[in-house]
């Protein structure tokens, strides 16, 4: 009788939801996304047999290709094999987990820091591990998800501020008890709209009202400041944020993640964040990457020259053509059609001319900001950018 009726009631609530979504039906019809590139070298991967120009990868300083990064994570797998076996809490923490960790709180201008399996989970414990019930978190409205989940598990309440407005957040602040702990959550660089934090502004209303400052520097480190030390850094204001975290996935050429800050700060994050407790520790050939890739950032300067001489390129070609960037400072690079559809033609005549890009659509972005995501590296050649130039006037005609 059970047997049978499983049978004849295989479909479930779940099952169905999934064949009727009309997203998964759009992505499955168009292919938009979960690409597989059959090869890659340098800027160039292969898909479906095709050669073509990575323009929307996060690798700015263009470092994973770099012999002495390959050379790093080959000495550690063969010297730590490939993987601890168990979260830093238990049985996973190893000498070159402290390694990584003091070296990057020396290039960060902080006292101690800690590193992850993956950049989310550093991002979400950058919330998670400070905040807590009856806190109140003050909040940029277009922070990454990573963060926006580190605050829902946090348990704090929430007040959203307008995008990199200072005063908006000031009188939010204006209207709280003052009594009550806060922290407010900001990025350095804003990844999908290129924006850089403002700082200045903010800092100096987080010291008025006695706020903690958790900054999540991803896409900031190894682009601005002194031998891309971030944001923090750039403006001269790296004892204003508390908290700086950030990825291993993109200028550090490798995955994972890490928190930032004062010693007393930190080890209050390793005992009470589990994202921290509960995860597995990073691996011996990642860290090893990233290790190798923070000393190639300090003593080869001009991987990140080149990514600048590189961005005023492509943002010269993007303005004679009278393309929307929604003002983007940085590398990271929109390209605003504002809908649905414009963005995707935009995207597919990239896609032929053989220049990969990312397209992001409401609501990943505001109502009337759908754009095609792109993304400048200091490995980007003049034979890249022929193809580039051809590529986006073809899709702008």
């Amino acid at each position: 009788m059970i047997r049978n009726f499983f049978k004849t009631n295989s479909r479930n609530p779940i099952s169905e939801r999934c064949e009727k979504d009309s997203f998964t039906k759009l992505r499955q019809k168009y292919d938009l996304y979960y690409k597989i590139a059959e090869g890659q070298s340098g800027t160039r991967v292969t898909i479906d047999g095709k050669e073509m120009v990575m323009l929307a990868s996060n690798e700015y300083l263009g470092l994973s290709m770099h012999p002495k990064v390959i050379e790093a994570g080959r000495d550690a797998l063969q010297k730590w094999g490939s993987g601890t076996m168990g979260a830093r809490s238990a049985n996973g923490g190893r000498w070159f987990h402290r390694e990584l960790e003091e070296e990057l709180a020396d290039f960060l201008g902080k006292e101690s820091c800690h590193v992850f399996a993956a950049g989310y989970l550093a991002c979400m414990a950058s919330i998670t591990g400070f905040a807590q019930r009856g806190d109140i978190i003050l909040a940029d409205k277009n922070l990454h998800s990573s963060l926006w989940e580190g605050i829902r598990l946090s348990m704090a309440d929430v007040e959203r501020f307008g995008h990199n407005n200072a005063e908006h957040l000031s009188s939010i602040l204006k209207q709280l008890d003052p009594n009550t702990p806060k922290l407010i959550s900001i990025e350095g660089i804003y990844s999908m709209e290129g924006h850089i934090g403002d700082l200045p502004a903010i800092t100096k209303v987080a010291a008025e009202h006695n706020c903690f400052v958790s900054m999540d520097d991803a896409h900031g480190i190894g682009v601005l400041g002194d031998q891309g030390r971030g944001t923090a850094n750039h403006f001269g204001l790296t004892d204003q944020i508390d908290i700086i975290a950030g990825s291993l996935s993109k200028s550090f050429a490798s995955t994972g993640g890490f928190i930032a800050g004062g010693k007393a700060e930190i080890e209050y994050m390793r005992t009470h964040c589990k994202q921290s407790i509960f995860s597995a520790a990073l691996s011996p050939s990642q860290a090893a990457c990233a290790r190798a890739a923070l000393k190639i950032m300090q003593q080869e300067p001009e991987w990140q020259s080149r990514l600048w001489d590189n961005t005023e390129r492509f943002k010269k070609l993007l303005e004679e053509l009278g393309l929307d960037t929604w003002g983007s400072a940085t590398p990271a690079v929109p390209i605003v059609l504002g809908t649905r559809e414009r963005a995707y033609f935009f995207w597919k005549k990239l896609w032929e001319k053989g220049v990969f890009t990312v397209m992001s659509t409401a609501p990943g972005v505001p109502p009337g900001k759908d754009l095609v995501r792109t993304a400048i590296s200091a490995r980007h050649t003049d034979q890249d950018f022929e193809r580039i130039e051809a590529a986006i006037r073809y899709a702008a005609g």
